[in-house]
């Protein structure tokens, strides 16, 4: 570990004695968290996270090449990856799976939630109208198999005017359709429009050239003209690329 590193738990700890708070507070797992800087779900996992006393230290690096390093496949990706006392995380982990995770320590890699199915941590803010999806957390073994770990069967919501799409995971969530062979444009729902900061927020499919999994990112417009017409829940198809730490949108159109 880094020494500022140190010095942020070692700080933590202190300012936790200072409060009062009792040794399960001070021994709070602290959980390293790899995500892009301008992923919102990301920050509402780790806001999750927080709310059940994980002590949280995020690089906003991405997590491509940590999901790979750490052995996690592919076909288990989602937007974020995490390592919390020699476990990976990989996804909308509930907090409560991690920590029976760590009671419990069993011989494994890990827990993932592939993708991004909506009414996981992090995926179940008001912009989905309570919407919850089932979705299966799963163990993951070294060798890259898998078994179900814990079961969300989801709940029926009442007719509630919502424009949120589905992800088609490997538990059969339903998903944003991703790019076919040959087409560099992506998939996705607008779920906000900035045109003084020239942004759009997208919920979208995996971006094969940038290879990034399906998640909800905030972009650069590369010309604000490109927003004229558009509308937060409107469906569209879009390109874009990453220029420096950048990730710009460089054309979008309606529809699918």
């Amino acid at each position: 570990m880094k020494r500022r590193d140190t010095l942020r738990w070692g700080a933590a700890a202190v300012l936790a004695a200072s409060a009062g708070l009792g040794w399960a507070q001070l021994s709070a797992p602290r959980i390293e968290v790899w995500k892009d800087p301008k992923c919102g779900c990301c920050n509402d996992w780790i806001r999750h996270l927080q709310a059940h006393g994980f002590l949280v230290q995020a690089v906003d690096s991405g997590n491509a090449a940590v999901r790979q390093r750490l052995g996690v496949p592919q076909a288990l990706g989602s937007c974020h990856t995490a390592r919390v006392d020699g476990y990976v995380i990989e996804g909308h982990v509930p907090a409560t799976d991690i920590l029976r995770l760590l009671r419990e320590r069993p011989q494994a890699l890990g827990l993932a939630v592939p993708r991004m199915p909506i009414g996981s941590p992090g995926m179940d803010g008001p912009e989905y109208g309570g919407r919850r999806d089932p979705y299966d957390v799963l163990l993951v073994q070294r060798d890259g198999t898998t078994r179900v770990y814990t079961r969300y069967p989801g709940a029926a919501v009442h007719p509630v005017s919502t424009n949120a799409t589905a992800d088609h995971g490997p538990q059969g969530t339903a998903a944003v359709p991703g790019p076919t062979a040959g087409d560099d444009w992506t998939d996705g729902e607008i779920r906000r429009i900035d045109v003084t900061a020239n942004k759009i927020t997208l919920r979208h499919g995996p971006i094969v050239s940038l290879d990034m999994p399906p998640m909800t990112m905030v972009f650069q417009v590369r010309d604000a003209t490109l927003l004229r017409g558009l509308q937060p829940g409107m469906a569209v198809r879009f390109r874009a690329q990453k220029v420096g730490s950048a990730y710009i949108v460089t054309d979008i159109k309606a529809g699918p």
